[in-house]
C-alpha cells in the first residue's frame, strides 16, 4: 500500500474517531464480551466484532481489512450517505482487493480532481435494499446506486459478482448485519 493510501486511511480513521462515530473496544476479547452481554449475533471482519445495532460506517472503521475503502469513502464523500437510514447492500472490497489495481490507480482515483470517477466505482460496489446470500440467486441482475448492473453467480455455495467489464468478484464473508443494511465482504473492485 502506499505511503499516500495509509496517510489518508489514518486521516479517515482519525477523522471518524474524533467526530466520535465510534468507541472501540481494548482488544477482541472485549468485544466479543461486549457483543455477548449486549445479546447482538456479530461477525468478525478484519479483527473486529461488527455490531448489528450500529451502521456501514461505524462498523468499516474497526475492520483493518478495509482502511482502503474507509479513506475512498471520505475522499468520494460519502460517509453522510453510508450512515443514512438505506437500507443498502454493500459489498466491501478488502485492502488486498484494491492492492490487485494496477499501481498507482487508488492514489490517482483519491485525488480531488478524480472524485467523480470514485464516487461512480464506490457507488457501484452499493444496491439499494438489504439483501443477504440467501438472495443473491444465480444469474439475479442487481441494479446498482451507480446504475449499472452486477450480475449474481452462485454454484456451490460460493457467490460471485459479474461486473460489467467482465470482472468478477467472490464473496469471502457474508451477511454482516449493519442497523442500515448489510455488507458483503469481496475480494476483488468491481468496475462499471
Amino acid at each position: 500500500m502506499s505511503k499516500r493510501i495509509t496517510f489518508l486511511s489514518a486521516v479517515a480513521f482519525g477523522a471518524l474517531t474524533i467526530a466520535g462515530t465510534f468507541t472501540a473496544p481494548a482488544s477482541a476479547k472485549d468485544k466479543m464480551m461486549k457483543s455477548e452481554m449486549s445479546g447482538e449475533k456479530t461477525v468478525m471482519v478484519g479483527g473486529a466484532a461488527m455490531y448489528p445495532s450500529k451502521n456501514i460506517i461505524q462498523n468499516a472503521v474497526n475492520s483493518k481489512d478495509h482502511t482502503t475503502l474507509v479513506a475512498a469513502v471520505k475522499a468520494a464523500g460519502l460517509v453522510k450517505t453510508l450512515e443514512g437510514k438505506g437500507p443498502f447492500t454493500v459489498f466491501a472490497p478488502t485492502n488486498e482487493a484494491f492492492a490487485k489495481l494496477p499501481a498507482g490507480t487508488v492514489d490517482n482515483l483519491v485525488k480531488p480532481e478524480n472524485k467523480a470517477t470514485l464516487t461512480k466505482i464506490l457507488t457501484y460496489h452499493v444496491v439499494p435494499g438489504k439483501l443477504e446470500a440467501s438472495d443473491l440467486t444465480d444469474g439475479k441482475k442487481l441494479k446498482t446506486v451507480e446504475g449499472e448492473e452486477l450480475t449474481v453467480k452462485n454454484s456451490g455455495g460460493t457467490v460471485m459478482l459479474v461486473d460489467a467489464k467482465g470482472g468478477s468478484s467472490t464473496v469471502t464473508i457474508p451477511n454482516v448485519n449493519q442497523s442500515n443494511g448489510v455488507i458483503h465482504v469481496v475480494d476483488t473492485v468491481l468496475m462499471p
